[in-house]
């Protein structure tokens, strides 16, 4: 089978892990918000989903690139369950009061007008994906799960949380936060180098 037949075919592994991501949004985020986010039980159901869907990104865009498995609709579809998982996870986080919602809109922004514009522009410009951009997905998924494993911390959860109580807790969720404040700088890093790359590959094609 030929590179390009393989192109044409929408079904294939890649492809099946993609739309698995973007069925697991809603699962993700009630599981996220079960009892405001208080249920220890939970709050692991919805790390395990979002730990799975991290990998499976990985695995997907890796069996994609050595299978020649690329298609319209993984081009489409893999970056919008990336957006959305992660998405679901700062909207989560905020409603249950871990991360602020300046925060989680000023990230959601970013993401999703970067997202908008890239595929818009898919078929006239091809932006690879800079090392910011690489750096930022692993921080963001990093200072995500940690943040959504049941911690205790301060009084946000009224002390329902007993996994690793007292200082080490405390500890391991101002770690994620701190991750979560490198995460947002490189969000908006990447976000400026690539409208710059965009504009700069608009105005060679006018040259």
């Amino acid at each position: 089978m030929t590179t390009e037949q393989r192109q044409v075919s929408n079904f294939n592994i890649a492809n099946v892990l993609t739309t698995l991501r973007i069925v697991m949004v809603p699962f993700f985020g009630w599981a996220l918000l079960v009892d405001d986010g208080n249920d220890p039980l939970w709050r692991w159901i919805a790390f395990g989903l979002f730990a799975v869907a991290m990998i499976t990104d990985k695995i997907d865009g890796d069996l994609a690139r050595k299978h020649d498995l690329i298609t319209d609709f993984g081009k489409i579809a893999d970056p919008i369950a990336d957006k959305a998982i992660t998405g679901m996870a700062f909207i989560g986080l905020s409603i249950v009061g871990d991360v602020w919602w300046w925060v989680t809109i000023l990230v959601l922004l970013r993401e999703w007008s970067v997202t908008l514009l890239r595929l818009s522009i898919l078929k006239d410009v091809v932006i690879a994906a800079a090392q910011s951009g690489k750096i930022k997905t692993v921080l963001q998924a990093f200072a995500l799960a940690g943040l959504i494993w049941p911690l205790p911390h301060g009084d946000a959860h009224g002390g329902a949380f007993d996994f690793w109580p007292g200082p080490t807790g405390e500890v391991l969720f101002y770690l994620a936060q701190a991750m979560l404040a490198a995460a947002v700088a490189m969000t908006l890093w990447s976000g400026y180098e690539f409208f710059r790359d965009v504009a700069r590959q608009r105005r060679s094609e006018k040259v």
